[in-house]
């Protein structure tokens, strides 16, 4: 295999790798899907919970969908719609939907039973590389590679001497990770829970805490004088957007006990005789936006098309 960095040598690798297992096991926050108690179910849900939102706004879903749906079992006897109802603000409200779709498989497909290796958990409805590899690692204690924007930045910066990798994961950067990774099992498992924690508290993008690294002194980045990004990370619109509209839509469904009659997206609570109170709050927000009626239609129409809603004869409703 041919390496695309300066891998360090044995001696330093391993170095390396006791350096950071040392200081997770001190600095590791105390997070529920890393108790050594918690279900694969758990740790799959956190995986899919995680992409692109903060802990901070995980957190407590993850804990109510845990006490509501504690297996995979309990969530699909659910109509998809509940997922998408207690996904809440979490964004990207598909992610709910893949999580339903991936429990009916598990259910119906591996006796309930999260699967325990790769190739199965890549099997998964919305299940893609990375999330089966984080849940053969993390839940099962496969030897894995693993590879998230926290990683890629570390390994980046850490090896490769740039300040960001680049925008789209490279076969390079999978080859530097496998190079990366030690031989040993469980150390396997804790090397990528390690550096994914520094990039995450450490190593972040914006104002990196390079005095509080505990791998500063190897870091090729710091070395060549913390040269700074080949280019601008383009940060993700929302004012303004079919995005906003669409969580606008959602907000409106998940309060709503029942179907939405289409005239209440397009007027206002007041204009329809009525204060916001109930589903009337989420929908004067989504009037305030002053969406135009060809944008709120493309939202509706893509919230249907992505089964994220369903209309009948009396209005809008989440998938039942």
């Amino acid at each position: 295999m041919t390496l695309p960095d300066a891998i360090p040598h044995a001696d330093q690798l391993h170095k390396l790798h006791d350096a950071l297992n040392q200081w997770f096991a001190e600095a590791a926050r105390d997070l529920p899907w890393r108790d050594p108690g918690c279900s694969a179910w758990g740790i799959l849900v956190s995986e899919v919970m995680l992409q692109q939102t903060p802990v901070v706004r995980v957190l407590p879903v993850w804990r109510e969908w845990m006490e509501r749906w504690p297996t995979p079992s309990q969530l699909a006897e659910e109509p998809s719609g509940a997922a998408v109802r207690h996904w809440g603000r979490l964004g990207y409200p598909r992610r709910a939907l893949r999580l339903h779709a991936a429990a009916v498989a598990i259910r119906d497909s591996h006796s309930g039973a999260v699967p325990d290796n790769y190739s199965e958990l890549l099997g998964l409805p919305g299940v893609g590389s990375y999330t089966a590899a984080a849940v053969a690692a993390f839940a099962f204690g496969r030897r894995e590679t693993v590879v998230d924007t926290n990683i890629r930045r570390v390994h980046a910066r850490l090896i490769s001497g740039t300040a960001l990798p680049g925008p789209a994961l490279t076969a390079r950067e999978m080859r530097l990770a496998e190079a990366l990774l030690p031989d040993e099992q469980a150390l396997s498992v804790r090397w990528n829970a390690s550096v994914m924690e520094l990039g995450a508290m450490i190593c972040t993008a914006r104002n990196p805490k390079c005095a509080d690294c505990p791998v500063r002194a190897g870091c090729a980045w710091v070395a060549a004088g913390e040269p700074p990004p080949s280019y601008t990370p383009k940060g993700q619109s929302w004012h303004g957007t079919d995005r906003q509209v669409r969580g606008a839509v959602m907000a409106v469904l998940r309060e709503a006990a029942a179907p939405v009659p289409l005239a209440m997206f397009e007027q206002a609570p007041a204009d329809l005789g009525f204060a916001p109170s109930g589903v009337g709050v989420p929908l004067a927000a989504l009037h305030r936006l002053n969406t135009a009626p060809e944008q709120l239609e493309r939202a509706l129409d893509g919230l249907l098309s992505d089964g994220l809603a369903e209309m009948d004869d009396d209005g809008l409703r989440l998938p039942v």
